[in-house]
């Protein structure tokens, strides 16, 4: 009888065990700024890098990737060659196709997408076309609750691009970012991407870091079990010195993600510019 007892006592616990261990899945994240389609980039125009731009997607079974910098028919050529992916996102201008896409791509066949939506980093964020503070452009965050298909694990996915020029609305973007991301994200594990036209000893970066802020994110570089310690994200197609590349690209998480690897992807793939950004990538356990 008592063998009976421990026999069905290690069944409940194996039963257990395996329950909270399919709670916990990997996620392989990426950040990629594609750099818009502009003719005066001669031979680095996105018609010579588009299919080396989605094929590192491929290459690095990314399973979620926030792009920043998408015209539409860049989002197009990207769906074109990655139809394993849906997307998330609008142009910034206008809340439809027009300007640049905060673009946020993920696994259809992986994932379900439960909601998603975008705002502008601006005082009226719900205003399509809005621009914010001293920004000199119109700024947006996409994003989606994404359900694991096999585990029903969810994740709350958020991608941004911050301003190049006005400081006060990064800081202020920032702050809403993470407001935003705590109220739609109803604690979800959280995965935030994007090109925060900061580096890492900037007011900015700090602030999204900020322990007293609404919800405590964590820089994936930081907190990796692996990292290779790259020191810069842009080069500007290589026309700048290294000493002089700044690293401005991140994946923030809160912490229910672990970072198990993190890297930074290299300039070029098949001797061909990627964009005037290196791709991010980080590996993940969600929990």
């Amino acid at each position: 009888m008592k063998n009976t007892i421990y026999v069905l006592l290690a069944l409940i616990a194996s039963t257990l065990f395996c329950a909270c261990g399919e709670k916990e899945i990997k996620v392989n994240v990426m950040s990629f700024n594609i750099r818009m389609d502009n003719p005066e980039d001669s031979l680095n125009n996105w018609k010579y890098r588009k299919e080396v731009a989605a094929q590192i997607i491929k290459d690095q079974n990314i399973d979620i990737v926030g792009t920043q910098e998408v015209l539409y028919n860049q989002l197009q050529d990207l769906l074109e060659r990655l139809p394993d992916y849906n997307y998330v996102g609008v142009g910034r201008e206008d809340g439809k196709q027009k300007g640049e896409y905060a673009a946020l791509f993920y696994k259809k066949e992986r994932f379900e997408e439960e909601d998603s939506g975008t705002f502008w980093l601006s005082e009226t964020p719900d205003v399509a076309g809005s621009k914010g503070w001293d920004g000199a452009c119109e700024r947006v965050a996409s994003w989606a609750v994404l359900k694991d298909k096999e585990t029903g694990k969810k994740i709350f996915a958020i991608n941004t691009h911050l301003d190049h020029v006005g400081e006060t609305a990064r800081q202020k973007g920032v702050t809403l970012l993470i407001d935003r991301a705590k109220e739609l994200s109803n604690r979800l594990p959280v995965i935030i991407t994007g090109d925060f036209n900061a580096e890492r000893e900037s007011g900015v970066i700090k602030h999204a870091l900020d322990p007293n802020n609404s919800m405590q994110l964590f820089d994936s570089y930081a907190i990796a079990s692996t990292t290779d310690n790259a020191k810069w994200t842009f080069h500007d197609f290589g026309k700048l010195p290294e000493v002089e590349r700044p690293y401005i690209d991140y994946i923030f998480v809160n912490k229910s993600v672990i970072v198990d690897e993190y890297k930074v992807m290299d300039e070029k793939l098949n001797d061909i510019y990627l964009s005037d950004h290196r791709p991010i990538v980080a590996k993940l356990t969600i929990k």
